[in-house]
């Protein structure tokens, strides 16, 4: 049985880029081919929501070798992006606290592929902030159809 959404979007504009990706990487510490969000949609603080992108492409160094072919971006990947939108959302709150490093990673279920020419779009939901751990419900869909879903810890480094 599919997970229901974490939250309605009915109401957000899954076309208004509210942060692009150099603003979310004046926030996330990630480089090269490591800054694996696009933009961020939608950023509520006080329901404790966040929806990013990723948009798959042809020349991606996961491309020629995952999986020859018949190129999926990376579960792992999936991840570590979802981890990056936790990441951001939480240092937005925090902006003097540091870096929230990567935690943990639980309850992850792949119910779909990802290839290049996709965008891949995550809803988060934080569940838990405390002064030394984050936790985060995020979940991945594609074409409105849902790709990945975990649940995400991060701790300030």
């Amino acid at each position: 049985m599919p997970a229901k959404k974490l939250f309605d979007t009915s109401e957000i504009d899954m076309n208004k880029i509210i942060a692009t990706r150099e603003e979310i990487y004046e926030v996330n510490p990630h480089r090269y081919e490591f800054m694996l969000l696009d933009g961020v949609i939608h950023h509520d603080t006080e329901a404790g929501e966040i929806v990013g992108f990723r948009e798959t492409r042809e020349d991606e160094f996961w491309v020629k070798g995952h999986i020859p072919g018949r190129p999926l971006f990376p579960g792992v990947l999936m991840i570590e992006s979802a981890a990056q939108l936790v990441s951001y959302f939480v240092m937005k709150m925090e902006p003097d606290k540091g870096f929230l490093g990567f935690g943990g990673v639980s309850d992850v279920k792949f119910r779909g592929a990802v290839v290049p020419g996709d965008r891949l779009v995550f809803l988060g939901k934080l569940l838990e902030h405390r002064s030394r751990r984050s936790v985060g419900l995020v979940q991945g869909f594609v074409d409105g159809r849902m790709v990945f879903e975990g649940k995400i810890t991060g701790m300030w480094v």
